[in-house]
């Protein structure tokens, strides 16, 4: 049985405590998201579910998040869904589509993590995905991590399906009479992974029938080569890290006097996600004057002087935070909405900026907090028809550096409900008709560690 197969894997990976600690799943909606969420069920885990809508594939990414939605509900568990700008950020970046969706999805769930208390994120990962990844990452180009493919464990990410076999998930959804969705990009070529899956990884099985449990093999042992250099690199970066709170710096003169320096480097960066060519470049601004900076998809790094300066960016502008109905608060990067019902009758509508009074009646849940974009506009409140957000911000006289900080509370049916901070929506006033009143206040919050 499955379930067996998988908790033995987990115990012997010492994964996590299935009695005791609260998971969250990542869960798309295809077989094996499907298929780890029943099982973790299965085995009594307190579990949590995680959706993210990569607004790739129109009306199919909508009836996925709309599936993942009932099938949290037919778990009863909560449900955390996000809608993000992926082709936006994958531009800026100059990122594939796919890896764009990477960095934004773990970046994400590591966010709902500690937001919600939970001990880790679980992901559906199989052998054949380890597999497949060993011989992607080797046909790019890898070190030792990429030749283990995909780590059982990486920091708060587990993979309790890595010692199952695909013919093992397939069974057992027959067996359950699960239901699932098919991702149609599957089956597009344009993707290398699966212009592998169905073009190559047939080849090789008919040389190896057992490829995926030989790879998982050899995975193994490279994994405990890695051990060996990670005990080098640990020593390394006790003498060469220094962690502040709004930055990572590293010493330069300890680098230079390890051997392989730039894989040195590339290790003590990977957390950070820069790639070798741009590692490479970093050793050689070693002899440069210092100021000269260098991206990855998700920090950015500055040599300063004698230390290496690594700074997060904020990628909070191609993602939307969702807000369910009877929620009291949201909190996100450091500012935290309250929400308070309130009878009509008596109600005073209070004038400060930091505050919306709503009729509660006329709202659609689930609300959605995001940045404005080009096109947004509203109604606002003391001002006749509508307005682009952009012709207001320049009304209220909004610096330039700071317009792309302005968020929106938008209701379900994409209407702006609340420049936050600044003005709420006339359709959603409280009126003399109103009977509900939803007032919610905008503060600042710390951040969570």
């Amino acid at each position: 049985m499955l379930p067996d197969l998988v908790r033995r894997f987990i115990l012997d990976h010492q994964l996590f405590d299935p009695a005791t600690d609260p998971v969250l799943v990542a869960v798309s909606g295809g077989l094996d998201s499907v298929v780890l969420l029943d099982v973790l069920h299965q085995l009594g885990v307190s579990a949590a579910v995680a959706h993210c809508h990569f607004g790739l594939r129109g009306e199919e990414s909508d009836a996925d998040e709309e599936f993942v939605r009932k099938l949290a509900k037919k778990y009863a568990v909560p449900y955390f869904a996000e809608f993000f700008d992926t082709k936006g950020f994958a531009e800026q970046e100059g990122l594939s589509t796919q890896m764009a969706a990477r960095v934004l999805r773990y970046q994400w769930f590591e966010q709902v993590r500690r937001t919600q208390g939970l001990a880790y994120i679980a992901t559906a990962h199989h052998q054949r995905d380890a597999a497949e990844t060993m011989l992607l990452n080797l046909t790019h180009g890898t070190g030792l991590s990429g030749l283990h493919g995909i780590p059982v464990r990486q920091g708060r990410v587990v993979r309790p399906l890595l010692g199952a076999a695909k013919d093992d998930l397939y069974d057992y959804v027959v067996e359950k009479h699960l239901v699932w969705r098919e991702d149609s990009s599957n089956d597009s070529t344009l993707y290398q992974r699966n212009r592998l899956r169905h073009d190559v990884l047939p080849v090789l099985r008919e040389l190896n029938p057992a490829l995926d449990q030989t790879l998982q093999h050899t995975a193994e042992r490279v994994r405990g080569a890695e051990l060996l250099v990670q005990h080098l690199v640990d020593q390394t970066a006790h003498q060469a890290r220094r962690d502040e709170a709004d930055a990572t710096y590293l010493n330069i003169a300890v680098l230079q006097a390890t051997p392989a320096t730039a894989v040195m480097l590339h290790e003590l960066l990977r957390p950070f996600h820069f790639s070798w060519p741009v590692t490479k470049d970093i050793v050689e601004s070693f002899r440069a004057v210092s100021g000269k900076q260098f991206d990855s998809p998700t920090h950015r790094l500055v040599k300063d002087r004698d230390q290496l300066v690594i700074t997060a960016k904020n990628l909070s502008g191609f993602g939307t935070y969702q807000w369910p109905e009877g929620q009291a608060e949201l909190t996100v990067d450091g500012l935290r909405l309250t929400a308070k019902e309130h009878a009509a009758e008596g109600f005073q509508v209070p004038k400060a900026k930091d505050v919306a009074a709503l009729d509660l009646d006329k709202l659609k849940f689930p609300l959605t907090l995001r940045r404005w974009r080009e096109g947004d506009w509203f109604m606002p409140i003391g001002l006749k028809g509508k307005k682009k957000i952009s012709d207001f911000l320049i009304d209220q006289k909004v610096p330039l550096n700071l317009k792309d900080q302005v968020l929106l509370l938008t209701a379900a049916d994409g209407k702006v409900v609340w420049v936050v901070g600044m003005r709420p929506d006339d359709r959603f006033k409280v009126t003399e008709e109103t009977q509900r009143v939803l007032l919610i206040r905008r503060q600042l919050a710390t951040k969570a560690g």
